[in-house]
């Protein structure tokens, strides 16, 4: 009978609190039901001072009863299932699905099922094994915040209440240097460009598009009577970001465009080879950097498609082209992007110093000031 009574008590009116093996538990009704819940301790002072806790959220209508943390697998299936009803691009969905089953494969190897044991020291071990198989910091980053954003995800439907990624830190490499092409490489590039693929080259060249946008552009997306193709999404495609936009076509562009044959509904198509002759087949990214690739090898020139994407907004940039105008244009860049893009050739460079350096003639053109012409440069200087 004592026995009974030193493994089990009433706090306050609401909670009782017991002993099973050495935990202490509180019993308790919610919404009316019978609830039990561990304290978590072997006190039973701090039972006691935990079970007051739960008291007081009971009495506030503050108390939020403990859910079963679901299992990774389900909450890797609902977010895959939520990304692909927001719209995400195929390819994004992809790399998410890859990612998140690599993440699914870990933990059941380290017999970890629920997503409350998705937590840093899992997430630790995912980032050495994926260090050891050799992707770069980058594509590190990248698969790092895909798991984040899973976890996210959870938090936010009320899946789980705690964040076992509490405290990570994804800290974004130092971009890359990027190769960038002169104007005149750039030219260079489509004069040597005489295959099939010359039109496709033009195309990215003086647009700014994404490889991705150019393989799916379509006959319905050129405007002649208001000069611009337009990137839109189609079927299964989005572009990247979603971002729909209109690009003004340049006079190469246009003549181009006037004199391509129209075999199907893309604008860009695949060569006609000994494995399929059908005309007017849509091409595709790895097809135009293998020709590319090709090409620069007999030019001695690094870079590679988006190397195009590069030279056009830096020449865009150079000439003075606004840089709102430019992200209209091309797409999605946020500042610290756009920054990444502009390269200015050094030809231009050293003009631009150049104009710099040169003398100038003081007494040219030049009017008397008057006496609020010098009060006012007097506010300026004092300014």
């Amino acid at each position: 009978m004592n026995s009974e009574k030193n493994n089990s008590e009433l706090i306050g009116d609401l909670v009782r609190i017991r002993r099973r093996g050495r935990t202490w538990y509180a019993n308790y009704q919610f919404d009316g039901r019978q609830c039990r819940k561990s304290l978590r301790t072997h006190s039973k002072k701090e039972a006691r001072r935990r079970a007051l806790v739960l008291e007081a959220e009971l009495i506030e209508g503050r108390h939020r009863p403990d859910i079963q943390p679901p299992p990774i697998a389900a909450v890797v299936a609902a977010y895959l299932s939520h990304s692909t009803t927001e719209g995400r691009a195929k390819k994004t969905l992809t790399k998410y699905r890859a990612v998140l089953n690599r993440i699914v494969e870990l933990a059941g190897r380290l017999g970890r099922t629920t997503l409350v044991e998705l937590d840093l020291v899992l997430v630790d071990r995912y980032r050495q094994e994926r260090v050891e198989a050799g992707i770069a910091q980058k594509t590190l980053y990248n698969e790092t915040t895909i798991i984040r954003q899973l976890v996210n995800f959870a938090l936010s439907r009320g899946m789980i209440r705690q964040d076992p990624l509490k405290g990570i830190r994804i800290r974004e490499p130092k971009p890359t240097p990027q190769p960038c092409w002169t104007p005149a490489e750039v030219e260079e590039i489509l004069a040597a460009a005489d295959g099939p693929y010359h039109a496709a080259l033009v195309l990215v060249a003086d647009t700014g598009m994404r490889v991705g946008e150019l393989c799916h552009l379509t006959w319905d997306d050129v405007d002649p009577d208001s000069n611009v193709v337009m990137v839109r999404a189609k079927g299964d495609w989005t572009p990247k970001s979603g971002d729909e936009r209109a690009i003004p076509m340049t006079a190469r562009v246009r003549e181009l465009l006037q004199r391509l044959p129209r075999d199907g509904e893309w604008v860009v198509t695949a060569p006609a080879s000994r494995h399929n002759a059908e005309p007017g087949r849509q091409t595709s990214d790895r097809r135009l950097l293998v020709s590319l690739k090709r090409l620069l090898a007999e030019l001695d020139l690094p870079g590679h498609l988006h190397t195009f994407r590069h030279s056009f907004i830096s020449k865009a940039i150079a000439a003075g082209v606004p840089e709102a105008v430019v992200r209209q244009w091309v797409g999605h860049v946020d500042q610290d992007i756009l920054k990444r893009y502009i390269h200015i050739a050094d030809a231009e460079s050293q003009a631009a110093m150049r104009r710099l350096s040169e003398p100038q003639d003081s007494s040219v053109n030049r009017p008397e000031k008057d006496d609020d012409d010098n009060e006012s440069d007097d506010d300026s200087a004092q300014i």
